[in-house]
């Protein structure tokens, strides 16, 4: 299962979202995509979205790129699903792709829900 982990690049996600992924163990198993690990720029193509099989973003920071990701997404059909941080205000417009949302207060509990929306996608 091919799961890609989109993001507004407004935060510091290397170390709120990168390390925290690599470093759990329960998550090593999958092949998970982050954007931005290797490179600052993001060269997905449109072609990129539709070989994936499972699309998580991380919403807490509204983004441009991120909504034509989504749209892209949306538009092969890959499930969605958005998780954000407790307390903030997620856009509207997400409403429109997917009615899965969760939301997390801490690390632990980000990478909880990471990995049981991918358990729940293997079914």
């Amino acid at each position: 299962m091919r799961i890609y982990i989109g993001h507004s690049k407004t935060f510091d996600y290397k170390n709120e979202l990168y390390l925290p992924i690599r470093n759990y163990d329960n998550l090593r198993e999958y092949e998970i995509i982050l954007p931005h690990e290797k490179s600052d720029t993001s060269s997905n193509t449109r072609a990129f979205y539709r070989n994936i099989d499972l699309f998580i973003v991380e919403c807490s920071y509204p983004a441009t790129g991120l909504g034509i990701e989504l749209g892209w997404a949306y538009d092969d059909n890959k499930p969605i699903y958005c998780i954000y941080k407790k307390g903030m205000k997620i856009g509207g417009s997400l409403k429109t792709v997917t009615n899965n949302f969760y939301e997390y207060s801490n690390t632990e509990e980000l990478l909880i829900i990471i990995e049981n929306i991918i358990k729940l996608e293997e079914r």
